[in-house]
């Protein structure tokens, strides 16, 4: 018996319809989901980073640096994440000092009379901060205070280390004041002033004291380090001289130069370094 050739060709039989693998389907890919919306910034809230970089102590790669180790406390916290935001009214304490990020702003002023570096405006003087007004936001102070009746150089600023700095006596941060006085001075009284007198207790020394080349015996210059203006007039009072004016013509080697009574201006950047180096 011969054997059929019919699958010769080597393909495979169909396989019946009913034996056909039913097909699974199609699966349902799942829908992608919503990302959760990105909270908001509050624009009020500040990195720390750039909080104390903007307070001009350091840049912010350094100010990451001092973060990193530990010293940076918000609100007497250590903080040592990186992207900490500052929130209004938080308090920054930077390697021991409280800083604040408003721009560091330093003016010069002439001060004239009847202008008053305190608060308590009476109907006869009025507040030094009105000859500057509308020129800055920042929230300048004095450095030291001068009453209404002592003018000229007085620096502005909102550095609060400069304040502190000149608020006490520094050994290169010299005054120079011009003082008149009632009658002339004597010699022996300016020799007295010149080997320092003891007032209230405390002793005052002065680096410098002379009598105005090509003026009246009655206008004396006079040079120290006090930051208390009032002891310049104590000085000549304690010798029984009535005091008629106190210019104050030099600070830490600012002058009056180019600078009309009345009127102020910014320091220069090394005048700044000058101050900050004293």
């Amino acid at each position: 018996m011969q054997r059929s050739n019919s699958n010769r060709s080597g393909k495979k039989p169909t396989s019946n319809s009913k034996f056909k693998r039913e097909s699974k389907p199609p699966r349902k890919t799942a829908a992608p989901k919503k990302a959760a919306p990105a909270p908001k910034s509050n624009p009020d809230e500040i990195r720390l980073n750039r909080y104390i970089a903007n307070s001009g102590i350091c840049s912010r790669r350094d100010a990451d640096i001092y973060i990193r180790s530990g010293n940076v406390k918000v609100n007497g916290e250590v903080i040592t994440e990186m992207g900490y935001k500052v929130k209004p009214g938080d308090i920054v304490n930077f390697d021991g000092t409280e800083v604040s990020p408003e721009k560091k702003e330093y003016y010069l002023i002439n001060k004239p009379k009847n202008f008053t570096t305190s608060g308590d405006d009476s109907a006869n003087s009025r507040n030094v901060m009105e000859l500057l007004k509308g020129v800055t936001r920042a929230k300048l102070q004095p450095v030291g205070r001068m009453d209404k009746n002592t003018t000229g150089l007085l620096l502005l600023t909102n550095d609060s280390d400069m304040i502190l700095k000149f608020s006490k006596p520094q050994p290169k941060a010299t005054k120079i004041y011009q003082v008149s006085l009632d009658r002339n001075l004597k010699y022996e009284d300016l020799e007295s002033i010149a080997k320092g007198i003891t007032l209230e207790g405390h002793r005052i020394n002065v680096d410098e004291i002379s009598y105005i080349e090509n003026q009246p015996k009655t206008e004396i210059g006079i040079q120290l380090r006090t930051a208390n203006v009032k002891v310049v007039r104590a000085l000549f009072e304690a010798l029984k001289y009535d005091v008629l004016k106190v210019d104050r013509v030099s600070f830490a080697g600012l002058t009056k130069k180019n600078l009309p009574r009345g009127f102020f201006r910014p320091l220069t950047e090394q005048e700044i370094i000058n101050l900050k180096n004293i």
